[in-house]
């Protein structure tokens, strides 16, 4: 054997303890696998609790994402608060429709004291200071990445309801940091976006009880275990269902009973029509409060159309009985057609707070107003306005003596 043929097998020998060494090496510096995830059922019915739980590297906090994947709603908000470093007020009106249309993260139940701690600033609450104080800012991903539309708007065309000017897109970071606070706009309570309900063991065993509140929209949710930015399960899956006589609003992102606001509809239409009102100004206060899942941009955009069923109605009786004065209807009407136009964009840049406060003092102002005219020294000093009621009702009672 030539010196040639010895050392071949010699350089064979130290390749092959080389890479098995190295290999060795390899497997124990590697990063541990991601976390796996189990959910012990696939289908609700109109909401429910699903259990999940999996395996992640030991000592590290599971955070779970979940969202409605089949929908999506809209979120907006006006900023016009001061800036800071400015001193200015910015005017921007941040706008997307690709919010989920359900969205919560849940973290290990350690954290709970700093969700209370949230809860505790009110409606001062930051949706991003929750999720760095909570580390849950490595698991927030799905809304980060709705394409956010941002018009530039001024002080006159923010009172007449315009958006104002398109911007540039944003890039990455400034979209993330724009859809925390749409988030918290469309959300609005820390208890609908983020939960502590996840028990991590020493060993990385975790489990968690999702629950999925009544009243939201039907379809595919996914669930996601994450326990930082480059690690994460796959999705596992479950359907929300839901069934007649629910039905789901797809630009309010909720379900709900058709039953209710029907039968409640109808008395307040009589009354409403009674007072020529149309009911319009009932019904707004009391959807809000009844129903509170809904936006108050899509309740008032709801209620407008379905007065022009009760007002139809009224125009046809209350001109049989020529109560109608149609100058005088006509002069005002033209003044309501410029105001309905710039309503409904005014509405879109204020908060539900901004819109409860302005409706309020409306009510109580035409309120304190109708008792005033009521009483009975007013009445005594308006004669004017006595001998017009007196030929209404002289006008009704003859209207129906004609009938009969």
């Amino acid at each position: 054997m030539n010196k040639r043929e010895r050392i071949v097998p010699w350089l064979l020998a130290a390749i092959v303890f080389f890479f098995g060494v190295g290999q060795a090496g390899a497997e124990e510096i590697a990063a541990p696998g991601a976390p796996t995830i189990n959910i012990d059922k696939t289908e609700l019915n109109n909401g429910g609790t699903i259990k999940v739980s999996g395996q992640a590297p030991a000592g590290k906090p599971v955070y779970l994402e979940v969202w409605a994947a089949d929908h999506t709603v809209r979120a907006n908000r006006f900023d016009s608060e001061i800036d800071k470093e400015t001193g200015k007020r910015p005017y921007i009106f941040y706008i997307t429709s690709e919010m989920p249309a359900y969205y919560k993260l849940f973290i290990p139940n350690d954290q709970q004291p700093k969700i209370d701690a949230a809860k505790k600033d009110g409606k001062k609450w930051g949706f991003s200071s929750v999720l760095k104080e909570t580390g849950a800012d490595i698991a927030y991903s799905v809304p980060a990445k709705t394409k956010i539309d941002r018009y530039q708007s001024t002080l006159m065309a923010s009172v007449v309801g315009s958006r104002g000017t398109l911007l540039d897109a944003m890039d990455e970071q400034e979209n993330k940091k724009r859809s925390m606070q749409l988030v918290k706009a469309r959300f609005r309570s820390v208890d609908k976006v983020i939960a502590a309900a996840v028990d991590v063991k020493p060993d990385g065993t975790y489990s968690a009880e999702i629950k999925i509140r009544d009243g939201l929209s039907p379809g595919k949710y996914n669930v996601v275990a994450v326990v930082d930015k480059q690690m994460k399960s796959e999705a596992a899956s479950f359907e929300n269902k839901i069934a007649f006589p629910l039905i789901y609003l797809e630009n309010a992102g909720t379900s709900l009973n058709i039953f209710y606001p029907f039968f409640l509809t109808l008395v307040v239409a009589i009354f409403g029509v009674l007072m020529g009102a149309g009911g319009g100004f009932i019904m707004n206060p009391l959807l809000l409060a009844l129903f509170p899942a809904l936006p108050h941009t899509i309740v008032a955009g709801t209620v407008t159309p379905t007065v022009l069923f009760s007002q139809a109605s009224g125009i046809i009786n209350y001109s049989k009985i020529k109560f109608i004065s149609w100058k005088l209807g006509c002069g005002i009407g033209c003044s309501m057609l410029l105001g309905a136009f710039i309503g409904p964009k005014l509405t879109e840049m204020i908060t539900l707070d901004q819109f409860k406060f302005a409706f309020g003092w409306i009510l109580l102002v035409l309120a304190a107003l109708m008792l005033w005219q009521t009483t009975p020294g007013y009445l005594a000093r308006n004669k004017k306005e006595q001998s017009i009621l007196k030929e209404f009702k002289k006008r009704a009672e003859e209207s129906a003596k004609a009938k009969n």
